[in-house]
């Protein structure tokens, strides 16, 4: 488990949580939509997006889609709870992240854009330090 303090936009944040939980079966005009964020139920690892106005659109497995503005905040648990990021927002569509990550998901925060590729080496000799 590696420490996160970083900033991030929201769309960043959004992405990673959509690839790390439903990148294989969401419909694609909801992973393309900046306005559609995953939800998930507490057994399942807990995913709740806070958010000034939230629509449910459909629930596909284990998540449920919604449609929401003015997001404030989205708390992320992983399936396995090695993972458990927050981003809260700092001015309109930036925030911060702020976490503990698994080695995977540090691939996938990556991936999305929440943390550089440069980063990414010294996150991991972090993560090897704290084992």
């Amino acid at each position: 488990m590696v420490s996160i303090d970083t900033p991030s936009s929201l769309e960043s944040f959004r992405k990673f949580v959509m690839s790390s939980t439903c990148d294989s079966f969401a419909p694609k005009g909801y992973l393309d939509d900046e306005e559609v964020f995953a939800e998930r139920e507490d057994e399942l690892g807990s995913i709740y997006v806070e958010a000034a106005d939230k629509v449910t659109l459909k629930k596909v497995r284990e998540i449920t889609f919604v449609n929401a503005v003015d997001i404030l905040g989205i708390i992320y648990t992983s399936k396995s709870g090695n993972t458990r990021l927050m981003w809260r927002q700092t001015r309109r569509n930036s925030g911060r992240v702020t976490g503990e990550a698994s080695n995977n998901s540090l691939v996938n925060l990556a991936g999305a854009g929440v943390i550089h590729l440069d980063s990414l080496d010294e996150y991991a000799e972090r993560s090897a330090a704290d084992a």
